[in-house]
């Protein structure tokens, strides 16, 4: 062990610690450079200079593997969230503020919401059997850490009487789920209307226009209305 208690490199165990977080910034990297989790096993393998197979003695599954890069998208946007907040002001103005600083970085990452979508769209049980606990574990703490912020700002909204939030954790995991809808939109930047004789037309969507629904929407349900 080094100084901050972990393996060091030239034992088996720190070589395997190594040899998966270089795996996984080589997924990371794909993902960033193409905006998608759409990269094959053997375009990471390939990355990092090593046999496909090579990757399964470190992860179940392509799953396994994309739900740790979710990870470290959920830890960049934890911090950025706690950087946009401003204690000093209002709830409501502090909801918007994160609101405003989650779509900024989705749209910073367009692979965070490609990823995140796969994995709310999984049911648990399916989910659990494709990822190990550890696994499982690193996720719930590193999504916990994004909603939390959300949930202090609407427990001290309830306090100061601007929200009436009967379940502040389940109102955060709402957000979340919506907000990645309306990512996709802002990434699609088009929407679907009713054109001349019936025929569907669309349109272009600013993503600052869904920007400013979705703080609208997310304060109105705060505020229960």
């Amino acid at each position: 062990m080094n100084e901050s208690g972990s393996p060091t490199v030239d034992t088996p165990v720190g070589r395997r610690a190594s040899r998966r977080d270089e795996i996984l910034r080589a997924t990371r990297a794909l993902f960033d450079a193409t905006g998608s989790r759409e990269a094959q096993i053997e375009d990471i393998a390939r990355a990092v200079g090593i046999n496909r197979a090579i990757i399964y003695r470190h992860f179940i599954g392509k799953e396994e593997l994309f739900a740790e890069v979710v990870v470290t998208y959920l830890g960049e946007l934890s911090e950025n969230l706690a950087a946009a907040d401003d204690r000093s002001r209002p709830a409501a103005e502090r909801l918007g503020l994160l609101t405003d600083a989650l779509f900024d970085y989705a749209i910073g990452q367009p692979a965070f919401v490609d990823c995140a979508m796969t994995l709310v769209r999984r049911p648990g049980e399916e989910l659990m059997a494709e990822v190990g606990q550890a696994v499982m574990i690193r996720l719930g703490q590193a999504m916990w850490g994004s909603l939390s912020h959300a949930v202090e700002v609407l427990k001290t909204g309830n306090t100061t009487g601007e929200f009436e939030v009967a379940d502040p954790i389940l109102l955060s995991n709402l957000f979340y789920t919506q907000a990645l809808g309306a990512l996709s939109l802002a990434m699609l930047q088009m929407s679907v209307h009713e054109g001349g004789d019936g025929v569907p037309a669309t349109e272009n969507v600013p993503i600052e226009e869904i920007k400013r629904y979705a703080r609208i929407a997310a304060v109105a349900q705060a505020r229960g209305i």
